[in-house]
């Protein structure tokens, strides 16, 4: 089934005088009032939500617009709430005309991004969406683990820190070229950490997750996953699609289908993915989705780039303006 959001590639076979990479953030975007706006202004992106809340029968729409952000936090609730937010944001784009030429997702935003390739139908997404966050928070139960974001120190010396350190300590998320995410067992990303600051580091700050993402203890969620995947369609996009696990273009359904399942386990490779982007012709990143936390890695990671948000009324106008 072709998804409703895909977009238009062209318009009138004219080439595109700018080539945009829309960038959807992951967990940790999500934060009180983010849908309220865009619920109150735009008729598509609350038919969105109201899917979404009939889907997964979770009032995502009533979360994402009165949700303190102490309720907004668990991550059975976090996942869901930033992927429909995203995905409302990007009907609304689409229908005013905004034509991304590449699209890659941070973690969780590979959901939406693979609806706007047209991998992914949307109310198949928001379904695997749902299971990905419930698995994901059963681990964390299940396991209590800790992330830690380490600022200051290049990747490789982070790498060597972790394998004299004893117990499970990864690195999660690789998000600019001297920040990165710790992942793992409790105690040992702490020693990690202390590591890192020993060997120079210039901050660490522990994230509020409570839970060891995209490190190998997340395995055991795999086989599960791909259960709930089976007898999903995963078309082959209609257009570029970069993927956050090996920051390459993803080579079709097929390849999609496998990449989600050790995605949970495996790295983030965010810095490769916009260095794929760069050498992809990209001029202009355009966040889809609550906050700006992607505009901000842009910003220090490929020079001369131009960012754009669309977490605000403002913000969002003046993309359509923009790119229309």
């Amino acid at each position: 089934m072709s998804s409703p959001l895909a977009p238009i590639l062209t318009r009138h076979g004219a080439a595109p005088t700018r080539r945009v990479l829309a960038m959807f953030p992951g967990q940790g975007a999500q934060r009180p009032g983010m849908a309220a706006w865009l619920i109150e202004r735009h008729p598509e992106a609350a038919r969105l939500f109201a899917l979404a809340d009939e889907v997964l029968d979770m009032p995502l729409t009533e979360l994402c617009t009165f949700a303190d952000a102490e309720q907004l936090t668990p991550t059975e609730i976090a996942q869901p709430a930033v992927a429909v937010t995203s995905l409302a944001i990007y009907e609304v784009l689409r229908a005013a005309g905004v034509e991304p030429h590449i699209v890659a997702g941070h973690s969780l935003g590979e959901f939406p991004a693979l609806v706007a390739a047209g991998v992914l139908h949307p109310v198949d997404a928001l379904r695997l969406v749902g299971v990905r966050g419930r698995l994901m928070a059963e681990v964390a139960r299940r396991t209590p683990g800790a992330m830690i974001a380490v600022s200051g120190l290049a990747v490789h010396l982070l790498e060597d820190i972790c394998a004299d350190v004893n117990g499970v300590v990864e690195i999660a998320n690789h998000n600019e070229p001297r920040q990165s995410v710790l992942s793992g067992e409790r105690s040992a990303v702490l020693d990690a950490a202390r590591a890192a600051r020993f060997a120079g580091a210039d901050r660490t700050v522990e994230l509020r997750v409570g839970a060891p993402f995209h490190c190998t203890l997340m395995r055991e969620i795999e086989d599960e996953f791909a259960s709930a995947t089976a007898d999903v369609v995963f078309a082959d996009p209609v257009l570029p699609l970069i993927s956050s696990v090996t920051a390459t273009v993803v080579e079709g359904g097929q390849h999609a289908r496998e990449l989600l399942r050790g995605q949970p386990a495996a790295r983030v490779r965010w810095v490769d993915v916009l260095t794929t982007a760069d050498g992809m012709g990209v001029t202009d990143y355009l966040e889809v989705g609550p906050g700006r936390v992607l505009s901000g890695l842009v910003g220090r990671t490929v020079s001369a780039a131009t960012v754009r948000s669309t977490n605000d009324s403002r913000r969002l106008t003046a993309v359509t303006r923009a790119y229309r």
